[in-house]
């Protein structure tokens, strides 16, 4: 066992600065969960401003000024969040209540659709099954009610530091775009000045997810626009919490698709029954996740090594079961980040005189 684990390290350890690197990595995921949430402002500050730096290098390139680029990014940035708290976030908690208080004769209608399943399929479903979903599915939507009742009253104290964050953030994303080279020389310090592997590291990194996190930021955007679009035009309910949902399916691959087909396909049955305008709006539907899977994703993301599905899964169970929603989230760009680092990292070939044979 001395053997392997000597000849691991001379592998992968046998550079004076990976193991450097590798002692930062773990000091940083210690210091996340230990302040992560404490801190939340400033990480959300920084994937945003890492976001919105592509487009001030777009302009720079362009010859736009630097200040001048980066103050018109920020103003957009700035627009953009003014505009989903006082238009869109109203909409969609509009629907969202709606959608509670429809919450009862939806249930009506579905124990209806449900009771007819056991003398269609009696030798697959019996009737006690459908009692005891039905029972499960109604006492989850009643604390779900009964909570949307209560959030105005129990969440003060959650509003006040929301409040708190949208004055933090827009300051912190300013500030991390106008200093952004004297905040990276002021880290660089900290580290060797002979620094060819992390250099190569961070080149790696930074090119894998800037273009990813970048790229579905835009997939998001492009998504729930055009399911917004399309579902107001077919006169579907709650088209506006319903396209927000599509939009946020992208983040998390296959898992994200299957699991809001349902919530779409339950409200176009209650809306529109088992006629030709259910049919319509689960074709929209298809139609846009086909083109999503296969021309929108290979378009954006032409220089991102994609991610194999069942590293995918892993990653979601892995980093949603460390920190909850926001692990699920940010599952895929860790992922990403972590395949970037392992295919720059350096292995040296052959054995330490330790670990051969004698």
């Amino acid at each position: 066992m001395i053997r392997i684990l000597r000849g691991l390290a001379h592998k992968y350890f046998s550079d004076e600065e990976a193991v450097i690197l590798f002692l930062l990595i773990l000091a940083g995921v210690v210091f996340v969960i230990l302040f992560g949430s404490m801190l939340a402002p400033a990480i959300a500050s920084i994937i945003i401003a890492f976001i919105l730096q592509g487009l001030v290098t777009k302009l720079s390139k362009m010859g736009v000024p630097e200040l001048v680029a980066i103050i018109g990014v920020f103003f957009v940035f700035l627009g953009v969040l003014i505009g989903f708290l006082f238009g869109l976030l109203p909409l969609i908690w509009t629907q969202v209540t709606s959608l509670a208080g429809e919450a009862p004769r939806i249930f009506r209608e579905m124990q209806s659709y449900l009771e007819v399943l056991p003398q269609q399929y009696p030798t697959l479903i019996s009737m006690e099954g459908i009692n005891t979903i039905y029972n499960q599915v109604t006492t989850e939507a009643g604390r779900m009610t009964q909570w949307l009742v209560s959030f105005s009253l129990a969440s003060i104290p959650d509003l006040v530091a929301l409040l708190i964050y949208m004055v933090l953030v827009p300051i912190l994303v300013f500030f991390f775009l106008k200093d952004r080279q004297v905040l990276l020389a002021s880290m660089s310090r900290m580290l060797p000045s002979q620094r060819p592997m992390m250099v190569r590291i961070w080149n790696e990194v930074n090119l894998q997810c800037a273009n990813y996190v970048r790229g579905k930021a835009v997939e998001i955007l492009i998504v729930g626009g055009v399911t917004y679009v399309s579902f107001k035009l077919l006169g579907m309910p709650y088209a506006a919490l319903l396209s927000l949902m599509v939009g946020l399916s992208v983040v998390i691959p296959y898992i994200g698709a299957a699991v809001v087909t349902l919530p779409v396909a339950m409200i176009a049955l209650f809306a529109f029954g088992w006629g030709s305008e259910f049919i319509w709006v689960m074709v929209a539907y298809g139609i846009i996740q086909a083109l999503d899977g296969n021309v929108l994703v290979p378009v954006l993301f032409s220089e991102v090594n994609n991610l194999h599905p069942v590293a995918i899964i892993v990653a979601v169970l892995f980093f949603g079961g460390i920190w909850g929603l926001w692990g699920v989230f940010f599952a895929i760009p860790l992922a990403t980040m972590l395949k970037a680092i392992f295919a720059a990292w350096p292995v040296k070939e052959g054995h330490s005189a330790e670990t051969k044979e004698p």
